[in-house]
């Protein structure tokens, strides 16, 4: 598919509508998580938990959020290595509540907006959940709450966002964390059908009635301490701030559910590096020799601005791959040489030489070393491609001014391209892309021309970062 364009990313038309500013990404391998100890409930028996995630990696058993008492006495919701979501309530190692989906959540490009509704006062069933919107109705496991059970969420525990605990930490996204206690709201609470694209997105829900024990974590302050000024700040009108642990300012995203940014795709291509983190910005080759991997955003008109930090290792190459270079069966070492079905790849080595479907087009092209920000423009209205490093655009390139350019060959002109990076095993290559929600600290801090992104270096002007507003107004 060339074009990968989630399905429910919220408002993908500019700027207009309701907007998510912040998200805040989760990674495993710092152990990630938010905590908070909730009080005396208003109603135990109805809540609702909403939230929006965009998943990073698939097969793992990950937690979303536990509300905990002890090993025998916990709630957790939580995606299982078969990437099925499900929800459990354990009193003295006994089930009294199970519900396991027959969906699988296999999707590391969009956003899924997920709700759990439950009323133990009404009937069967009286735990409801909706995935964008819909309600589902197809279970593996489907074992109810006894009516007018008391259970393990909504009450006076410790409470986990991203981890269970101290195990099952999350790897994903999550924006607009919402927590009612003492009502079980659907869906339509929360998020509404756009009545032009039919896609799900947010609404504002401050003006909700949250309870006692309720939260709304917007995840846009900036400090770590438990108060109003923390990541994981409650902006609901309680005072219900959850603790950061690991966390720092780095992990707060403009990657969210109403604008939602380009990662590296860990889905997309023959052979791909072996570790994605940090959100799938991240990538890693640490066996084995060259591997490639895209963003999980292209296009095919317009014109798109990025950044990739070579972190470490000695083998590296960034740039850009059209639709076609991903779909053949070849290692990283054959594919610049011979992308195969149509495919074109050209890419800056670091000794300043680019390559175009494998062959040396000369220098001109700085020179660059572990450590080093690339800077990637393509301008697919002018069919030219533009590869620079430190601020400097190579072969005297101006982007804003349409010259020195590397022109992309008529057969392949109209393509979808995405930008691309390339990581050898040597001494473990590792690189981290900027499509304008760094994983890396940007000295500068440099937006586009609709003020999104956050870059090293100036963004050329008439370019833009690859998110969904950018591509819905100009791709």
């Amino acid at each position: 598919m060339p074009l990968i364009l989630p399905g429910n990313v919220g408002s993908a038309t500019a700027a207009t509508g309701f907007n998510v500013a912040n998200s805040l990404r989760f990674n495993s391998g710092s152990s990630d998580r938010l905590n908070k100890t909730l009080g005396t409930p208003t109603n135990n028996l109805k809540w609702t938990y909403s939230f929006w995630i965009k998943r990073s990696k698939l097969g793992e058993e990950v937690a979303i959020t536990e509300a905990l008492n002890d090993s025998q006495n916990k709630g957790i919701i939580l995606f299982r290595s078969d990437d099925k979501l499900e929800i459990l309530d354990l009193i003295s190692d006994s089930y009294v509540m199970q519900k396991k989906t027959n969906r699988v959540f296999r999707d590391t490009a969009s956003w899924y907006h997920i709700v759990f509704s439950n009323d133990s006062t009404a009937g069967s069933p009286d735990l409801k959940i909706y995935v964008n919107g819909v309600e589902e109705t197809s279970f593996a496991t489907d074992n109810e709450y006894s009516q007018n059970q008391a259970g393990s969420f909504n009450s006076a525990l410790a409470n986990h966002i991203g981890a269970s605990a101290s195990s099952r930490f999350s790897n994903c996204y999550f924006s607009q964390f919402v927590f009612i206690d003492g009502l079980a709201l659907a869906a339509d609470q929360f998020g509404e059908f756009d009545s032009d694209s039919a896609i799900w997105k947010p609404i504002d829900v401050s003006g909700l009635t949250f309870g006692d024990n309720g939260f709304f974590l917007k995840f846009e302050e900036s400090g770590t301490g438990t108060d109003a000024n923390g990541m994981g700040a409650d902006s609901s009108g309680n005072t219900n701030h959850f603790a950061v642990n690991n966390l720092t300012a780095v992990d707060q995203s403009t990657d969210t559910c109403t604008n939602n940014f380009a990662t590296w795709n860990n889905l997309l291509g023959i052979t791909i590096p072996d570790t994605f983190t940090e959100g799938n910005l991240v990538v890693a080759r640490s066996s084995g020799s060259w591997t490639a991997t895209f963003s999980t955003i292209a296009a095919s008109s317009g014109k798109f601005y990025a950044e990739v930090k070579w972190v470490q290792g000695s083998e590296f190459t960034t740039g850009f791959g059209n639709a076609q270079s991903y779909a053949s069966d070849h290692d990283l070492n054959d594919l610049v040489s011979d992308p195969g079905g149509g495919g074109y790849l050209s890419v800056i080595y670091k000794n300043g030489v680019l390559y175009e479907n494998g062959s040396n087009t000369g220098t001109g092209y700085s020179t660059y070393a572990s450590g080093d920000i690339i800077m990637l423009a393509m301008d697919l209205d002018n069919y030219k491609l533009y590869l620079g490093v430190g601020g400097t655009w190579g072969n005297s390139g101006d982007p804003a001014g349409n010259s020195n350019g590397v022109a992309i060959p008529s057969a392949y002109q109209g393509d979808f391209f995405h930008f691309a990076v390339n990581v050898h095993s040597s001494n473990t290559t590792t690189a981290s892309g900027n499509f304008g929600s760094p994983q890396f600290a940007i000295s500068s801090g440099n937006t586009d021309g609709n003020g999104y992104g956050n870059f090293e270096y100036a963004v050329p002007s008439g370019f833009y970062s690859l998110n969904t507003k950018n591509l819905a107004e100009y791709g």
